[in-house]
């Protein structure tokens, strides 16, 4: 029988314990009571009542958090502020004792359009006593702060993949038409699936222990020590029915190398031991699925004579464009060669289809795992190359141990949380997807009999796509395995004794046509958002073209669009498609160049001090990096993506870097991109128009001519040699 713990089946043969400290968790800790709360409108109505009763110390870490978001969109009816900020200040202010401690990402800048701006967040995080607020720049590069964790009291605690942010809040029904689900500017936004899990005693106090030793690393003062005090009030949310009781957490984290340091891979290793430990099922519910080393034992285990079933619920796109031709397609390309190792018909991909909605799936955000009815991990890790070894991360886990009565009640609790998340998506009861299992011993036959027409889970199929393929390496920047080093980066392109322009050092090409590919099958294939709408910024561009100063409007146009953190990539690309090769590339080039000095010259007005405290002390770095290597380096932070286009015009600005070194690397460095963007954006919107063998045959000898530029770039740059430190 599939169910290994359920009261029809009885205990099953007991198995060696996964869990170990020091190997796969960072320690394993009591809890009173562990409660699964299924999407944010349980988990942000759990976490304002528990936060309303806070005496002591509140901790909250997240990848992104929004002093304007409401936990309670139809509104708390409580007497406190709506706002989470204003929240939380009131009862800093009402309460002599209370601490509250906030630690978000730094690097909100590279999402500026999704993000609270600076101005909006320093007053939404009010400075007052006892009211701490801190953007975390302890990361390496290109790494980030990933871990979503509130702690209480140090009694009661949240862990999982929810952030305290915008466009998070739904319900379990995902209503297409739901009048709540509305972002901070009072705009709808789709369905949104997530999972956190809340725990209190010992449990609670470890996650506090944890926030503590986050927060000093991040730079911080000392925070308060733990809350000792055993008696005061129960912070458990009432109404709120635990789904175990008496029950052990394992803490596993992931923490970058830094500072000489070994990283801290405990998740890692929990996925590995519990994909090798899997008898019958391995169930995941995850935002992405691109880990080559997950993807190497889950490939060994299908290749197995009694492989597990593995199921795979995963949102049918990633979220815009640019993820979906990159994180999309890594996830493509682990499907497709799981798909080539599973022997026995062991392995699915699904997504949740949502009656009435237009765009199909739902997103799937959460980080989950089940294996049999023996574990279940909920946390914030994505099954990603970074989740693994290069961010932040916390992740809790419920293991089936101990003598049969305790495997048996914790077994079936877990088969339980397994089968609610099921239920959600294939819109059954919970009792009706237990009886299938029962039924059927199968995950996938359980999901094939209760699909419907309406709300349900379908297969997911991604498939690869040549034209990424052939220009993608295993190990990519979307998604690294090892922290990403920028000093190492430009003096591998540019030696450090370098100051004069090095102008056939083109290897960006490369990342330029992986760029283009993926913006060309983003035009074609996936929808952008409303106010990236290709047609409309083809419509506007067309509108300037019959103007008498069109250049002029051209520019000025680039302009605005560099001050408001517009990819100026797809400006480009309009500028190709609406004014062709010749003329689209001159006013591209201007207007990038002009764009650039605007930039340029707003960091030399707000100076390094204010520029530091809106980007972070990072800033810095680049700046030191812009000032001693000159041209040369201008010219591979424009050829690689080390930094966005805005952000590299102002930290330029306030650097030493002179401006005519500044324009002459920035134009050494864009300009050959822009000429293979406008080519390929014009020759694309020919073939899609007017498809003929010709067009179709121009665009393949295009897209054949990247191919063999990037391998040719590879080859040279491999022979480059090394500057002697």
């Amino acid at each position: 029988m599939y169910t290994e713990h359920t009261e029809h089946t009885g205990p099953a043969p007991s198995r060696p314990r996964l869990l170990e400290p020091g190997k796969n968790c960072w320690r394993i800790a009591p809890a009173r009571r562990f409660k699964l709360l299924i999407d944010a409108d349980a988990y942000f109505s759990a976490v304002r009542a528990a936060v309303r009763q806070a005496r002591h110390s509140v901790f909250i870490l997240g990848w992104d958090i929004d002093s304007r978001m409401r936990l309670a969109p139809g509104g708390a009816g409580d007497g406190y502020p709506e706002a989470l900020g204003d929240f939380l200040n009131a009862l800093v202010e009402e309460r002599p004792q209370l601490h509250v401690y906030i630690l978000n990402w730094d690097f909100a800048m590279l999402y500026a359009l999704e993000r609270e701006w600076p101005p909006a967040y320093k007053h939404g995080w009010r400075k007052r006593r006892r009211f701490y607020f801190h953007m975390d720049a302890s990361h390496p590069v290109g790494a980030s702060h990933h871990q979503k964790v509130v702690v209480i009291d140090d009694k009661l605690a949240f862990a999982g993949g929810i952030d305290l942010t915008r466009n998070r809040w739904d319900t379990s029904e995902h209503a297409p038409d739901q009048p709540l689900r509305r972002d901070i500017d009072d705009k709808p936004y789709g369905p949104f699936h997530d999972v956190q899990a809340m725990v209190d005693a010992e449990a609670a106090a470890a996650l506090g222990e944890l926030a503590r030793e986050r927060w000093t690393r991040a730079g911080c003062k000392p925070a308060l020590p733990p809350n000792k005090a055993k008696d005061g009030d129960d912070l458990w949310p009432t109404g709120v029915e635990p789904d175990l009781g008496d029950v052990e957490i394992g803490i596993a984290r992931t923490e970058p190398e830094r500072d000489g340091g070994g990283g801290i891979h405990e998740i890692r290793q929990l996925y590995l031991d519990a994909i090798a430990a899997a008898r019958h099922s391995l169930f995941f519910e995850n935002q992405y699925f691109t880990s080559n080393v997950l993807h190497d034992a889950l490939a060994a285990r299908l290749a197995e004579d009694d492989a597990p079933e593995v199921v795979v619920v995963s949102p049918q796109n990633q979220s815009g464009w640019l993820e979906q031709a990159t994180m999309g397609h890594l996830r493509a390309r682990i499907h497709q060669r799981l798909k080539a190792a599973d022997q026995h018909g062991r392995y699915r991909m699904y997504c949740p289809q949502l009656a009435g909605e237009q765009d199909g799936c739902l997103n799937v955000h959460s980080k989950v795992f089940a294996v049999d009815d023996h574990l279940f991990c909920v946390g914030s890790a994505n099954m990603s190359n970074r989740s693994m070894t290069y961010d932040t991360e916390c992740n809790l886990v419920i293991e089936a141990h101990g003598d049969a009565a305790q495997q048996a009640r914790i077994g079936t609790a877990i088969a339980g949380m397994r089968n609610r998340l099921l239920a959600e998506h294939l819109d059954v009861g919970v009792e009706t997807v237990r009886q299938e299992i029962d039924k059927t011993s199968s995950l996938h036959a359980t999901i094939a009999a209760l699909q419907s027409n309406g709300r349900t889970l379908i297969a997911l199929d991604p498939v690869v796509l040549p034209q990424i393929e052939a220009l993608m390496p295993d190990k990519v920047m979307f998604d690294p395995e090892t922290p990403i080093n920028p000093d190492e980066l430009i003096a591998q392109f540019v030696p450090g004794h370098a100051r004069k322009p090095v102008p056939r050092r083109l290897i960006g090409l490369g990342v330029f046509g992986i760029l283009l590919l993926a913006l060309a099958l983003a035009w074609r294939f996936t929808p952008l958002r409303e106010w990236l709408n290709l047609n409309a910024l083809i419509v506007m561009a067309r509108s300037l073209e019959t103007l008498p100063f069109t250049p002029l409007a051209v520019m000025a146009v680039y302009v605005v669009a560099g001050m408001l953190m517009f990819p100026v990539t797809l400006l480009i690309a309009v500028t190709g498609i609406v004014f062709g090769p010749f003329y689209g590339a001159l006013y591209a080039l201007a207007g990038s160049l002009l764009s650039a000095l605007a930039g340029f010259g707003l960091g030399v007005w707000l100076g390094r001090e204010t520029l530091q405290q809106l980007l972070g002390r990072r800033v810095n770095s680049l700046s030191r990096r812009f000032a001693q290597r000159g041209i040369p380096a201008m010219v591979v932070i424009r050829l690689l993506p080390v930094a966005p286009f805005t952000i590299a015009n102002v930290v330029a600005g306030v650097s030493h870097l002179r401006l005519r070194d500044y324009l002459i690397g920035t134009f050494l460095g864009m300009a050959p991109g822009i000429i293979v963007t406008v080519a390929f954006a014009h020759n694309l919107a020919e073939a899609i128009r007017h498809p003929s063998l010709t067009t179709v045959a121009l665009l393949a000898g295009m897209a054949a001519l990247l191919i063999g530029m990037a391998l040719g770039l590879q080859k040279l740059f491999s022979q480059q040699p090394r500057s002697i430190r």
